[in-house]
């Protein structure tokens, strides 16, 4: 689940805790919404702390640039076309 995933599930949980009035027999509306809240809130949690760690343990890439002036000779090739 991702970040857009856990934001989902907070506004569900809110729509269902504070905007609804709906009465179901043996189920706790408010209480299911508090818990989608709750789901999305660790969700967003551990979210932000795997992509923490993965910005921190990527070691820094080296560019290497090859020289354009840097010719070969020998091969038989001027160009690349073999003329």
């Amino acid at each position: 689940m991702g970040l857009g995933g856990c934001i989902i599930l907070i506004a569900v949980g809110a729509i269902l805790t504070f905007a609804t009035d709906w009465h179901m027999q043996g189920i706790n509306i408010d209480l299911v919404g508090v818990i989608l809240m709750a789901v999305g809130l660790i969700g967003i949690a551990a979210f932000s702390g795997i992509a923490r760690r993965r910005r921190v343990l990527l070691p820094p890439t080296e560019v290497v640039e090859e020289d354009p002036h840097r010719h070969h000779h020998g091969d038989g090739y001027r160009d690349g076309y073999g003329v």
